[in-house]
């Protein structure tokens, strides 16, 4: 195969994998790529990557971002601003070991005061432990929410190698998935955020909060009882809600649910799984339920994690457990 023909099948799968190829306006405004001579101090590469995607392009943020999260946060966040969806980014409300989220000026054509920006760590730095767990039986999407093709053996093959582009597309799906399960529960009636729009390496959605504070996390607050019993049936119907669309959280815990004027919010999906296709289903949803009953029993809610399990696999996926362990056991002896 000669050189032209590997570039031009290169520049082929980055397009299916980028999320420009389908925004026009963001396309057309995107910054042409300027080759230099690499500077021997890395500070002074971050600098010129924040000078082109951030002062030259008109994007100046009221938040100072650290010395070497300026390129990395303005190169995540400038489609959104070419794209009128934001103004300005005002603080870091949250810092996570795979993701951080940002307190953003809307744009008034988006009819929203403040939106958050969740914007992914690079994948070198992420560190999200197991995640091998959570992928099986997920398809792979591409930038545009669809499937990957799983008879595309050239992803496949890049996958399987973990090569540059391989690692891509994973970190790709793993962006969309959450994309994609916030628009499927947000249209179902979950409380989840409002999805708004997806870049390459962020989502933009709701914010949840005011313009001094974000909505804190439930391992944050105490609740009374009249108050903690309505909110331990809401956190149970969107579990419910998840599983009638074949969907288990992942990591669901009052680390991961928000609390704003009496109401939740349940967030971070990454990890969301198939309930039908991933053999560790029945435990992630177990471990799910087991943490949220260990917050409001604190609270003083009495329950039974382990009833409520059982009556909500039974409802809604009915596959025994114990006989698609074996079958996963199987399946690994006869590899």
């Amino acid at each position: 195969m000669t050189e032209d023909l590997v570039l031009d099948e290169l520049e082929y799968y980055e397009e299916l994998f980028d999320p420009l190829r389908t925004d026009r306006k963001a396309r057309r405004s995107r910054k042409p790529i300027v080759k230099r001579a690499a500077p021997e101090d890395s500070g002074q590469v971050i600098a010129e990557v924040a000078e082109v995607v951030g002062l030259e392009g008109g994007f100046v943020t009221t938040y100072h971002p650290a010395r070497y999260e300026t390129g990395w946060l303005l190169s995540s966040l400038r489609s959104f601003y070419d794209r009128e969806l934001v103004t300005d980014v005002l603080a870091l409300v949250k810092g996570g070991k795979e993701a951080s989220v940002y307190r953003c000026t809307a744009h008034p054509r988006t009819g929203m005061g403040l939106l958050a920006a969740k914007v992914y760590r690079p994948r070198k730095f992420r560190n999200l432990r197991n995640d091998k767990m959570y992928r099986e039986g997920r398809e792979i999407l591409k930038a545009d929410g669809r499937a990957v093709n799983k008879s595309d053996h050239r992803i496949m093959r890049a996958i399987g190698k973990k090569t540059a582009f391989g690692v891509q597309v994973q970190h790709t799906s793993w962006l969309m998935h959450e994309y994609t399960a916030l628009e499927r529960l947000y249209r179902a009636g979950a409380a989840v955020p409002q999805p708004v729009a997806v870049g390459e390496n962020a989502i933009l959605i709701s914010y949840h909060g005011d313009a001094r504070r974000t909505a804190p996390t439930l391992n944050e607050v105490s609740l009374e009882l009249q108050q903690a019993k309505p909110l331990f049936r809401e956190v149970l119907r969107n579990v419910e809600l998840m599983l009638q669309h074949g969907l288990v959280h992942g990591d669901l815990s009052a680390y991961n649910i928000l609390y704003w004027a009496g109401e939740i919010t349940l967030i971070d999906f990454p990890q969301v799984t198939s309930s039908y296709t991933n053999g560790s289903a029945h435990d992630i949803l177990h471990r799910d339920i087991v943490r949220v009953c260990e917050y409001f029993a604190r609270q003083g809610i009495r329950s039974d994690p382990e009833a409520i399990l059982a009556d909500l696999w039974h409802r809604y996926v009915r596959i025994d457990p114990t006989a698609r362990a074996a079958d996963a056991s199987r399946d690994l002896v006869e590899e």
